[in-house]
């Protein structure tokens, strides 16, 4: 192991309650982001690993005592992993301002509230209504309508913020009484190893949660497993497609949340140098390696040239450098494979007849780190390839609008649908353009989503919700049960008909 990477057991894999040897010698190297120097090396999983971790979730859920705790004793341990997700805090933030680039002040703000999701959860143990009375219409005097687990559920988890997509996956398929088999990117595999061992430390039984970290091929195998009940998956549509059309030849279930290309509409009431500054502001975070980042800025055409002034100059004026630098207000992307991702799209708006107004190459300070200067592209046409694909990359295409309701249009002429925002100084107009707007979610003058409420795209952005109490929903099979009388060993059940 680096000395950097403050992690313990880098060649091992957490399966079974225990650290487990690899089935090979075989490693994955993860390097610095901005240095582009070895930060780690981790043990890479092979079939015989995920067979391993799969057997070990479903002997935990078919035989152990975790799905058969009560609620309230599933959120006793979750309580005490956020407690220890507490005390860790600075090493997760060290971990993941190294592999994604996040600058390490917002690292550490979001790594302080971690504990959140865990908590939140682990408070639904008393007011979800695992269990609800029915009256029944067709015979019998008691219908209850009860909330299971859905069973082994496996988690693959990417490389941008793993430490919330972990907790929004693992979190409430806890609490519902699930065991978990973490898969995490070989880009960013930090923070699986941080909650395995705060879930050694807690106490959690053998089993119910297992982590290895693998490439694609391998964790299709996870997929394809029938140990495994439930896929949650965070990552590109296109994985999400080929993870849908697996589970789909054996109905397993599925939760995705895929890609983006958000919009930005901006009506005509609202000034355009405030918008600029908001967009660029939020724009910056995580380098633009966010699914819902707004890319797309629509605006009428006749303010679309002041409005690429004030982008260019707000972004224009963003420093880029060492993530770990106070001073600093964007880092690198993740990796090598990212930034030639990012670069091949801006050459390609280029080719296409969009107009390079800011940025565009590689910043001239910074010899090495995978950097790359914020962008602005204008005249974009809403057909072209940087309109329509995900760049994940800090590059924004601003699009010509004929009118307010060619724009929300626009917005809507995509095959993504995950989030979108609306820059107005009336709420109402905010109100009803957002109820036009085909999204999971729509902010109100700036970027915005919640997982505290829920997270989710329409379209090809994904299938189901992460965060709040729709977030244990997927995690959850109904059943229904018609008997005679009420047991008093059914507990307590909220009556609803």
């Amino acid at each position: 192991m680096n000395a950097q990477a403050p992690i313990k057991y880098p060649d091992l894999f957490f399966i079974d309650g225990k650290w487990t040897k690899p089935s090979s010698a075989s490693k994955i190297t993860v390097l610095n982001s901005a240095t582009e120097e070895l930060f780690a090396q981790v043990a890479e999983a092979q079939e015989a690993d995920i067979n391993r971790a799969v057997e070990a979730a479903r002997k935990a859920f078919d035989h152990g005592p975790w799905p058969r705790m009560s609620h309230a004793e599933r959120a006793g341990y979750l309580r005490a992993i956020a407690d220890e997700l507490d005390k860790r805090v600075e090493e997760g933030a060290l971990i993941q301002t190294t592999e994604s680039g996040m600058i390490h002040s917002i690292a550490k703000t979001r790594l302080a509230g971690l504990s959140y999701t865990y908590n939140f959860y682990a408070g639904l143990a008393d007011t979800f209504p695992f269990q609800e009375r029915h009256t029944p219409r067709a015979g019998g005097n008691v219908g209850l309508l009860v909330r299971e687990p859905v069973g082994v559920v496996g988690a693959i988890i990417p490389w941008n913020g793993p430490p919330g997509l972990i907790a929004n996956k693992c979190a409430p398929a806890l609490l519902a009484g699930c065991t978990v088999v973490i898969k995490a990117s070989p880009e960013a595999p930090g923070a699986a190893y941080i909650i395995a061992e705060v879930c050694e430390k807690v106490g959690l039984p053998p089993g119910v949660l297992n982590i290895l970290t693998a490439d694609r091929e391998v964790s299709e195998l996870l997929v394809r497993h029938p140990g495994i009940d439930k896929i949650t998956f965070t990552g590109s549509t296109a994985a999400g497609r080929r993870i849908a059309s697996i589970c789909g030849e054996r109905i397993a279930r599925c939760t995705l949340e895929l890609g983006g290309k958000s919009a930005a509409v901006i009506l005509d009431d609202y000034d355009v140098g405030t918008a600029a500054k908001t967009i660029a502001g939020r724009a910056t975070f995580l380098t633009g390696q966010v699914c819902s980042s707004l890319t797309r800025i629509v605006v009428t055409r006749k303010r679309h040239d002041a409005l690429v002034e004030a982008l260019s100059e707000s972004f224009g004026k963003v420093k880029v450098g060492d993530p770990f630098d106070p001073s600093c207000e964007m880092g690198p992307l993740a990796m090598s494979r990212q930034r030639d991702r990012v670069e091949g799209y801006i050459e390609k708006g280029k080719a296409e007849g969009a107009t390079l107004a800011t940025g565009g190459g590689r910043p001239a300070h910074l010899n090495r780190g995978y950097f790359i200067e914020p962008t602005v592209f204008a005249n974009v046409d809403n057909n072209s390839t940087i309109a329509r694909e995900e760049i994940f990359g800090p590059v924004l295409s601003v699009i010509p609008a004929d009118n307010e309701a060619n724009a929300v249009q626009i917005a809507n002429d995509t095959i993504y649908g995950l989030n979108a925002s609306v820059f107005t100084n009336d709420v109402e107009r905010a109100y009803a353009t957002a109820r036009q707007l085909r999204s999971g979610t729509v902010g109100h003058n700036s970027f915005r989503t919640d997982f505290s409420i829920a997270f989710g795209g329409f379209k090809q952005s994904g299938m189901g919700r992460e965060g709040g109490t729709e977030g244990l929903l997927p995690y959850l099979e109904t059943k229904t049960v018609i008997l005679d009388d009420m047991p008093k060993s059914a507990g307590r059940a909220v009556g609803v008909s």
